[in-house]
């Protein structure tokens, strides 16, 4: 790998190996999502405890300041929106000179497999990637499902995977998933979480986490789950326990406990 490749991955992923991203790019698709109205007073408690900034270039540059920001992977493929048809007919919107005019240390751009834009989706990861080559700048592939959220099982998912590592992506960000050993297993380059089923407890959010990562993930990129949370700090102390130190649901769970109310 080249030095460049590499020194802007260890950015994103510190020398124990595994990452906790930030992602607060909703809003490409979304609009103003609840809790990320101002992204700037979502994030700025966050920072600490963040490895990378998951972001579109219009947020980084109208509300992050640039001398306290984290490495940032840059959002660089959209065009759809919830009220459109299909948001799965996604392009690439942000060229490589500016993710680099940015400093951004990655590129994360979504692909839909098994939709009606498959095929585009696929050959835009594949022309991003051959860029990202050219000038040393990892890309980090983002396996969407859109609203079809019964599509998050092992099979499928480590098909997409398979598919965005065979196509070049150095990383990869998925759904976790029941069997999710069986997705990384499949998947020659680092998988990273994107989030798990829905549910209703903060225990719930610690159990699928520190699932995925006995079972070969290398970190999370989670949003909702955090800065949608009643303690968001306290949630992501916890969730970076599990992710940095190896801590169990059930310590993330007392540490989230003991954090939202200030004894630790």
């Amino acid at each position: 790998m080249d030095w460049g490749m590499e020194n802007r991955l260890a950015q994103v992923i510190p020398s124990d190996g595994r990452c906790l991203f930030m992602p607060i790019d909703h809003g490409y698709f979304q609009g103003p999502t609840r809790n990320l109205e101002n992204p700037w007073n979502t994030l700025e408690p966050l920072l600490p405890y963040s490895d990378a900034v998951f972001v579109t270039r219009g947020v980084l540059r109208s509300c992050i300041v640039p001398a306290k920001s984290k490495p940032i992977v840059l959002r660089v493929s959209g065009g759809t929106s919830m009220v459109g048809d299909n948001l799965a007919n996604e392009g690439i919107t942000t060229s490589m000179e500016e993710a680099i005019r940015l400093n951004a240390s990655a590129v994360g751009i979504s692909v839909f497999i098994g939709s009606d834009y498959e095929k585009e989706n696929l050959l835009n990861l594949s022309s991003l990637v051959s860029e990202g080559e050219r000038y040393g700048i990892p890309v980090m592939a983002v396996t969407a499902v859109g609203r079809e959220l019964e599509k998050r099982d092992a099979r499928y998912l480590g098909l997409c995977c398979r598919i965005a590592a065979e196509l070049g992506a150095k990383v990869v960000k998925t759904y976790w998933c029941e069997e999710f050993d069986k997705v990384v297993d499949g998947c020659p380059v680092p998988v990273i979480m994107a989030g798990g089923p829905q549910v209703d407890t903060e225990r719930e959010v610690f159990d699928f986490v520190h699932d995925g990562m006995v079972r070969g993930a290398i970190g999370v990129n989670l949003g909702r789950n955090i800065w949608q949370n009643e303690a968001p700090v306290a949630m992501i102390r916890a969730i970076r326990y599990i992710v940095h130190e190896g801590g169990t649901a059930e310590e993330a769970d007392e540490l989230y406990r003991s954090a939202k109310t200030g004894v630790r």
